[in-house]
């Protein structure tokens, strides 16, 4: 039986970096996983799931593996630091959010030289004080009248992590509310505060996601509560300042545990909304905000049917893919009207049809005009519709990102909304939908970069069964396409989210050493649609896969990348492509980069305990089924590792984390070292202290990020910055 070398290891790591560090190596205890058709399955690391993370065998594994990492990555230290110097550098750290307007109250967030965490304030509203004035007085550091909502600094002094989920002020503008997590694992307890007296509230309510609303009276909240083990949103609470949590009143719980839940208020301030939702399904129920009650069913949910709505003069807006009157589909969603009262979708009016080249995204409801985001040929557009027509927002590139941005208040003619590719830094703009005229609120202050030193692109590959899959890139100006760049290929492809071209402060240290960066737009986001996304998920999966190795395929053959100096990157979901990938066709990667990733997807999918697993079954599928089991099985990057080179990897992740458990990386890094043939290095670091997004703070996730892109610097032979690659 293996024994974990971790005496040796350790000592060897303070003791000597000059001779080559030997990973660990973990014992095997035997362990079968049984699905209820029968399947057995051998996990021999299944031990190294603990709950509790208190195990000190599965912690000193955890921590002799990031000592191989402090060993292997110390001669590449200088490297690192360089990179992280090079990203900080470019913030400009005493910048500050563009202000926007709710009720009588300027609202915004800046950070402070040298501080990680953000200050949220606002300033009250005046004659002639506008974003424009409020953003110049943040820049002069004029805080004379600012009233300070949270400094997230002094709250997380002392704390390996802190977050803030969310905040809301009640009504009348007197009260705070926030929920803050102290571990990442986005269990968050909601805190009160009085903003006349400074006064923080007794009572506090612990188990919460990061969801609440205020009703009318100032005093009532509405919360959702978290099953403790699944983290799933099972509960609606009612809290009422001043009496015990303890009473807090259920008005409403979801027994489906295929469901997500939140609330929102609607665009006119009259409904209270409980949404819940699942891969495949809605279903929206409202209560009167200035007297709650009873939440009316807007439309009873069914399988294959999904809404969300809005409520604003006088009537429900409503997206859904639900077929129309006569039948016809809308995978790709329609607008619909409905009268305040409707209770069921027979008193739907179609309003904006489905069309099979537009996929419908959401919507903005305004006095006068309606925005609504679409997206056409795998490019984010904003549509106006107004009493005399519609129009479109211009985008100044050919491969951009755009979408709406906060715009809190439905009574003005002016839509906020954002921009950015992969050459201009993330820009607000103010459109005057009446007039034409288009403000330029502010854009993202990057200290040193110059974008006409860039250039962004697209191209299209054929994927094996024919499709053609968009790509997006970056590259410095000056590059030659002679297939001797080195590469780094992105993708996620889940859940319908689609990778939209936008510009990254650390991407820039890449192009100024040569590389090249590109977005693969792979099957399983929604880039060309709804179909897009089904053809990616289920029993059609493996198109994921198979779309990320063919992209790859189309830039080598193109000359956009060596075909022995390409990196994949991905995380969560996309750390599954990674692992899928790297199974696949290991032989087309020098290094692979996966954080978080969820590798053990059918141990995982059995277990009906860990969060996440229940309500994505129609996502991944559910293998207490047969057909399901077989079918992920054969894809599922832990069950298919076998004997045979790898190619190099940096895999991360938190021991906190609640979306993909940190078990998963854990078993599939020590499973790949017995069964690895080839001499590349994989690493595999731990954050002890955080979840699923990694350290908190703006400055220690540029920390672990430039550890990793110094071992992809060195592993594909990339020179310095603005020298050629080597």
């Amino acid at each position: 039986m293996k024994t974990l070398a971790i005496a040796s290891l350790l000592l060897m790591t303070a003791t000597s970096h000059a001779a080559t560090p030997t990973p660990p190596d973990v014992e095997k205890r035997a362990h079968e996983v049984r699905a209820p058709h029968g399947a057995v399955r051998q996990d021999e690391y299944y031990w190294l799931r603990d709950d509790t993370r208190e195990d000190t065998g599965m912690l000193a594994y955890l921590e002799a593996e990031n000592a191989y990492v402090d060993a292997v990555m110390a001669p590449l230290k200088p490297v690192e630091d360089t990179l992280y110097d090079e990203f900080v550098a470019r913030i400009k750290q005493d910048d500050a959010s563009v202000p926007f307007r709710d009720n009588g109250w300027w609202y915004y967030s800046r950070f402070e030289t040298g501080k990680d965490y953000p200050v949220h304030a606002r300033r009250k509203d005046a004659d002639g004080l506008g974003a424009a004035e409020i953003m110049r007085l943040n820049e002069a550091a004029d805080f004379a009248a600012e009233e300070v909502l949270l400094d997230v600094n002094a709250m997380a002094e002392g704390k390996e992590y802190f977050s803030v989920g969310v905040y809301e002020t009640s009504p009348d503008n007197r009260v705070l509310a926030w929920a803050d997590d102290s571990i990442g694992r986005r269990q968050y307890t909601i805190r009160f505060r009085n903003l006349g007296t400074g006064e923080v509230y007794p009572e506090s309510i612990p188990g919460v996601s990061a969801d609440m609303v205020w009703a009318d009276d100032n005093r009532t909240l509405f919360y959702v509560e978290n099953d403790p083990e699944t983290l799933l949103t099972v509960r609606v609470r009612k809290h009422v300042l001043g009496t015990p949590v303890a009473d807090d009143v259920v008005v409403y719980e979801e027994t489906d545990d295929s469901f997500y839940m939140g609330l929102s208020r609607t665009r006119d301030d009259r409904f209270i909304c409980i949404g819940v939702e699942s891969t495949v399904s809605s279903e929206l129920r409202c209560t009167p905000a200035a007297a709650p009650g009873e939440f009316a069913v807007l439309a009873p949910r069914e399988r294959d049917v999904e809404y969300e709505a809005d409520h604003y003069d006088g009537r429900w807006v409503i997206l859904t893919n639900a077929p129309d009157a006569d039948g016809g589909k809308a995978p790709n969603y329609r607008i619909v009207t409905a009268p305040t009262a409707a209770t069921s979708r027979a008193e739907w009016t179609s309003w904006i049809a489905h069309r099979d080249d537009v996929l419908l995204e959401g919507f903005e409801l305004f006095e006068g005009f309606t925005a609504i985001s679409e997206r056409s040929n795998a490019l984010e557009r904003i549509r106006l519709l107004k009493a005399d027509g519609e129009e479109y927002v211009a985008a100044d590139e050919p491969a951009y990102s755009m979408g709406l941005s906060i715009n809190a208040e439905p009574d003005t003619p002016w839509l906020r909304y954002g921009y950015t590719s992969m050459t201009t830094p993330a820009t607000t703009y103010e459109l005057n939908v009446a007039t034409g005229e288009r403000r330029l609120l502010k854009q993202q202050p990057v200290i040193g970069y110059d974008p006409s030193k860039y250039v962004t692109d697209r191209t299209w590959a054929t994927a094996r069964d024919g499709t053609r899959i968009p790509v997006s890139l970056v590259y410095r100006k000056g590059f030659q396409k002679d297939g001797t760049a080195p590469l780094l290929q992105y993708a996620y492809g889940s859940y319908g989210m689609s990778m939209d071209p936008g510009y990254s402060l650390t991407t820039t240290s890449l192009l100024d050493r040569g590389m090249v960066y590109a977005i693969a737009h792979i099957r399983g986001g929604m880039e060309m649609g709804r179909k897009w996304y089904d053809d990616g998920k289920l029993r059609n999966k493996v198109n994921t896969f198979t779309d990320f190795i063919d992209v790859t395929d189309h830039l080598v053959a193109g000359g956009w990348a060596a075909e022995d100096r390409v990196a994949a990157y991905g995380g969560s979901a996309g750390g599954l492509l990674m692992g899928a990938i790297s199974n696949m066709a290991p032989e087309k990667y020098r290094l692979i980069l996966s954080q978080v990733p969820f590798v053990d997807v059918v141990t995982t999918m059995l277990d009906r305990s860990i969060p996440l697993t229940t309500n994505e079954y129609d996502e991944w599928g559910n293998p207490e089924r047969a057909g399901d089991y077989a079918y992920m099985a054969t894809y599922s990057p832990y069950d298919n590792l076998e004997a045979k080179a790898y190619p190099a990897m940096f895999i991360g992740t938190g021991l906190w984390d609640s979306q993909v458990q940190y078990w998963e990386p854990a078993k599939y890094v020590a499973r790949l070292r017995d069964l690895n043939t080839s001499d590349a290095p994989v690493l595999f670091r731990t954050n002890m202290d955080a979840g699923h997004g990694g350290k908190s703070g703006r400055f220690r996730r540029y920390r672990e990020l430039a550890e990793m892109y110094a071992f992809m610097l060195d592993q594909l032979a990339v020179g310095p910055a603005d020298a050629p690659a080597k």
